[in-house]
This record gives C-alpha cells, structure tokens and sequence, in this order.
C-alpha cells in the first residue's frame, strides 16, 4: 500500500519533470518511514515497539528529513534543474502520504513526537485493505506503461497530447479516494448506532474508539472505555441505529501490572497502546495486550463458547537478564470459518459470531470467561 501510494504521490508532484523515475523515488520514498523498525531490530522488544510508527511519523523528523535528503537529491537531479524547494517538498509530500494512511488506521502514528508520544488516529481505514491499494496499483501499472505522446507545435503553438490514458490514470486515483471517504462516511453512521445503543443503557463512557473489523468496511467494531473495564461490540452497516449490540466486557486488569509498573517496557506499552491495554497476572511479572486491533476468534474449543486472542500481546518477564519485554504468538485470523461466520454476521445472521465469550491466549493461563451484556 505504502509503495503505491509513494509512487502516485512522487508522480503527482514532479512526474512531469522526472518522468517514471518519480514514480520509482516516490514508492521508495513511500516505505522509507516505516523502515525504522528494522533499524531498532537491532535493540530490545521495547525500542522497536516505540519506533514502530514513532519518532520517524513524527512532523520534525519529516520536516528535518525531507531537508536533509534534498541535499542529496539536487546534485541527483541537476540536469532536470530540480530546486532544494522542489526536491524537499517531494520528499516531505511523499513522506506526509505515508504518515496520512498509518493515521486513518485505528493504532495511528506519533505525529506530534517528542511533544507527545500519543498516536493520532482516525481509525476508518484497515491498514491493510487491499481495496484501497488496490487502484493505485493499477493507476502505477497504467502509468509505466503508457508513454506521455509528444508534445506536437503548430504555428508556434503547443498541442495539447491525448489525456485518454491519463483520465483512465486520474480516474483509479479517485477511487481509491473515493473508497477511503465512503469508509469515513461509514464509520460516522456505525458510531452512531454505538452511541445510541450506549445511550439507550444509561452508559456514560470516558471514551471510545471505532474501527473496521476486518479488511471491509462492512463490519465495525467498537472498543469502549469505561475506567476499570472495557466493553467491546460489533455491528453491521446493514443495521439501523436502533439495532442492539451485543457487548463484550473485558476487566482491564490494572492490578497486574501493580509490580512491575515502573520498568521502562511497562511505560512504553502504555503510551504505545495510549491506554487501550488489558492486564493478567503471570509468573514471571505479567501478560499485556493491546484491545484496539480486531482480536482472533476461534469457535468450538468448547461447545456455545467463542474464545478471543488478541493480536497484539507480551509479556513482561522480570527473572529476564536481556530483553524484559517477550511478544506473544499470533494466529492467522483468515480462516474459512472465521470469513464465512463474520459474512454471515455482516448480513444479520448474529448467532453465527456471536457465543459465551472467553479471553483465551493469556501466556501461562487458562481462557478467561468474560460476561456479556445483550
């Protein structure tokens, strides 16, 4: 998604100049910031967590970044006359795309570091929705290519080339936006039933965030904080306002984490996660998870029960004399069954997904029965 979505914006701003190779520094330039990670790789389970969307989407290392590669990129560029302006302002452009997308996913990106370390996000797009990449691959593959014809004169007068393949080009550009205003339009209207359903219970919430279940903006799900619990639901966009959801709570578990809450790996989960954590006891310190991302559920471990994992979880091991901070397994979701329950869902079929709920996949214990609010 990230190269693409480089590669039409690097067109965009000096494709005429640059020609394909815009589109070729623009994909390359459109994953350069999420290649920190690989970079901190080198350190603790910590520092690549904190890198992973951090200091490099942050507004001063683009800013800082873009001015310091366009050093480079001038003397690179010297026979096409491009400017220090015009190299830096591609760079940047590129770079802000990049940044952009991570923020419409629901873990966001630490725009405002070091000023704060909270990750901005707008939460209506899946980072991985191919949808959405999808028209701008094909918008890069039209642009390679077809070849700009000449530029003709007449009488001193410049002829305008054919712009068939250029509207095919412009036109997949707008439905990839077109895609990502629907989803932000969808979100607005599956808040509402949340909201209204929260409403309807006399629940007063000190938060709540929204997001696609899945890579389809069909089916949503909200995550909502409520001090010592959260509650997580699901709705369909089939389902009217009025339609009922059906929550899951989840104990946050904040006393789990009362010895070990001063080490260095506790504070960067936390203002990772920004709050969204679960907390459970485990032998050698605790089990962490973070509740924004969509979690795995599995079906028939135990018959009328639903057994959620988290995606994303460590655990905290203090007897460690390296690294403290241990990431959990993580199955792949994309199971027959998991697709065909989850369609039938989206389509009303509730009892297809929904079951007795247990919080299964905690490191060192067993699945966790949670309650369930119809």
């Amino acid at each position: 998604m990230h190269a693409a979505l480089g590669a039409v914006t690097g067109d965009w701003l000096l494709g005429r100049r640059l020609g394909n190779r815009a589109l070729a520094w623009g994909a390359f330039f459109g994953v350069l910031p999420g290649l920190g990670v690989f970079v901190a790789g080198f350190f603790d389970t910590a520092r690549e967590l904190a890198a992973e969307r951090g200091a490099s989407h942050s507004l001063l290392v683009m800013a800082l970044g873009s001015w310091g590669i366009a050093q480079a990129l001038v003397k690179l560029w010297r026979r096409e006359n491009i400017t220090k302006r015009q190299a830096g302002g591609f760079v940047f452009g590129v770079w802000a795309a990049h940044v952009a997308v991570d923020c419409f996913s629901v873990k966001g990106a630490a725009l405002f570091w070091p000023v704060s370390q909270t990750r901005l996000a707008f939460a209506f797009l899946d980072s991985g929705d191919v949808l959405f990449a999808l028209p701008m691959v094909v918008a890069v593959m039209i642009r390679v290519i077809q070849r700009e014809p000449a530029v003709k004169k007449t009488r001193g007068k410049s002829v305008a080339p054919a712009a068939s393949h250029r509207r095919r080009y412009v036109g997949w550009l707008c439905a990839s936006a077109l895609y990502a205003l629907t989803c932000l339009g969808l979100k607005f209207w599956v808040t509402a039933g949340f909201q209204a359903d929260l409403a309807r219970r006399g629940l007063v919430p000190q938060r709540q965030t929204q997001s696609p279940a899945g890579a389809s903006p069909l089916f949503w799900r909200a995550v909502v904080d409520h001090g010592d619990q959260f509650r997580v639901g699901y709705r369909s966009v089939f389902e009217l306002p009025s339609s009922p959801v059906r929550w899951t709570v989840y104990p946050k578990g904040e006393a789990a984490l009362a010895k070990v809450a001063g080490l260095r790996e506790v504070k960067t989960i936390m203002a990772v996660t920004d709050g969204w954590w679960l907390a459970r006891p485990h032998a050698k310190g605790a089990w962490v998870g973070d509740l924004r991302p969509p979690e795995f559920r599995t079906w028939g471990s135990k018959k009328g029960m639903v057994d959620s994992r988290l995606v994303d979880s460590w655990v905290i091991d203090t007897d460690s004399q390296g690294d403290r901070l241990r990431r959990g397994y993580v199955e792949d979701a994309a199971t027959t069954e998991y697709l065909k329950r989850m369609l039938a869902r989206v389509v009303g079929k509730r009892e297809s997904w929904e079951a007795n709920p247990r919080l299964a996949g905690v490191a060192g214990s067993l699945p966790e029965f949670l309650y369930a609010e119809d």
